[in-house]
């Protein structure tokens, strides 16, 4: 049931679902490779997996903040 909901909506809205799950995907990797360079790296030891993680956090919230709201302006107009 909720993958025909999900492939109906794709239908219906393709670029924003994609949108919506890749935004869902960028979460959860944060989230893992957060933990997982939290539990491998310390941040006194190497400061380069945490700069990716960081440098990764702040596109994602760029694009939510510029990219979508451009997007919905121009295109859906």
């Amino acid at each position: 049931m909720v993958v025909a909901g999900l492939l109906a909506q794709f239908r219906a809205h393709p670029i924003a679902v994609t949108i919506e799950l890749g935004s869902v995907l960028v979460c959860l990797l944060l989230a893992i490779g957060t933990i997982g360079v939290l539990v491998t790296v310390p941040p006194e030891q190497s400061i380069g997996p945490w700069l990716a993680i960081v440098a990764v956090g702040s596109a994602f919230v760029l694009f939510w903040t510029v990219a979508v709201p451009l997007y919905e302006r121009t295109l859906l107009e």
